[in-house]
C-alpha cells in the first residue's frame, strides 16, 4: 500500500514568511505522495479588525456570519492559498490550490443551531477522494483551504483541522496515511508558556483528563478531537508537531488510541 503524508499547517506559521518558507521547503522535500491543508485564522482576524468586524471564537471554533465568510473566503481561498502554491512551485513542488467547491472536493452542510449558533459554518458530508487520487497519481500535491460548499450555491467556513482529519480518513482505504498537524508550538504542551514541556505521547483518556484540568484549551481542542477521530477510523498515525517538518529537528506529540 502506498504511503501518503497529509500535513495541516496553521497558526502563526502562516504569518511569518521566514518560518513559512522553511516549512514549505521541507514539505517539498517529502518524497511520498503528499497533501497540504491550511488554515490562516490569524490573518482573517487581522482583516476583520481592519474592517471593524467583531471576531468570535468559542472553544477554538470560529463563529461566522455572512460578512465573516466573505473575509474568510478572500483570505483562505485567495491570498493564503495562492501564496503557498507560488512558494511551493519555487521549490519545484508541483502543487494545485483548491477550495472545497473545486471539483466538488468537500461537500458540507450548514451546522445546525444547537446551544451555539456558529453561523455560516459547514460540517463535512463528503470528500471527493477519487479526484484527490487522480491529482496524486499525476504527481500533483493538492493545497487545500478551509472553505467548503453545500452543492446548492453556498460557500461555508469549515475547520481546517477537521478537513485534514476527514481527508485522511477518506484516503485511508487506499493509502497508508500519516497525518501531521503543524503549528507554532512543538506539539501539545503541559505548560503553554514552556515550549519544552512537550507531551511525547497522548491517548484519549489523558486528553479528557487534561481538558478537565484546563491544560488543553482553545484551538488545541478541535485539533485533538480530530486526531482521535482519524485514528479511530483507519488513519495510520497522527502527530502534532512544530514548524520544522525536518525529521532531525521536529519535536512532536504522538497521538495514540
Amino acid at each position: 500500500m502506498d504511503k501518503i503524508i497529509i500535513v495541516k499547517v496553521g497558526g502563526k506559521l502562516i504569518n511569518d514568511d521566514i518560518i513559512l518558507n522553511k516549512f514549505l521547503k521541507n514539505f517539498s522535500k517529502i518524497k511520498s505522495k503528499k497533501i497540504l491543508i491550511h488554515g490562516g485564522g490569524n490573518q482573517v482576524n487581522k482583516m476583520s479588525e481592519k474592517l471593524n468586524l467583531e471576531v468570535k471564537i468559542i472553544n477554538g471554533r470560529r463563529i461566522t456570519n455572512k460578512q465573516d465568510l466573505e473575509v474568510a473566503t478572500m483570505i483562505f481561498a485567495g491570498s493564503i492559498n495562492k501564496n503557498i502554491v507560488t512558494k511551493l512551485q519555487s521549490f519545484n513542488c508541483n502543487s494545485i490550490g483548491l477550495s472545497g467547491a473545486d471539483a466538488n472536493l468537500i461537500e458540507s452542510i450548514k451546522r445546525p443551531v444547537d446551544k451555539i449558533n456558529y453561523g455560516m459554518v459547514g460540517d463535512i458530508k463528503k470528500i471527493n477522494s477519487i479526484f484527490l487520487k487522480n491529482l496524486l497519481d499525476n504527481k500533483l500535491s493538492p493545497v487545500i483551504c478551509s472553505i467548503t460548499h453545500n452543492k446548492n450555491g453556498q460557500l461555508l467556513n469549515t475547520n481546517a483541522d477537521t478537513i485534514a482529519s476527514e481527508i485522511a480518513i477518506s484516503l485511508s482505504k487506499d493509502y497508508l496515511v500519516d497525518l501531521i498537524y503543524c503549528h507554532e508550538k512543538n506539539g501539545v504542551l503541559l505548560d503553554p508558556d514552556d515550549d519544552n514541556s512537550v507531551i511525547a505521547e497522548l491517548n484519549e483518556k489523558q486528553f479528557h483528563n487534561y481538558l478537565k484540568l484546563n491544560i488543553i484549551s482553545n484551538g488545541m481542542i478541535p485539533k485533538l478531537q480530530n486526531s482521535f477521530n482519524a485514528l479511530n477510523k483507519g488513519v495510520n498515525s497522527v502527530k502534532i508537531a512544530g514548524s520544522s517538518l525536518d525529521k532531525i529537528n521536529m519535536k512532536n506529540t504522538l497521538v495514540t488510541n
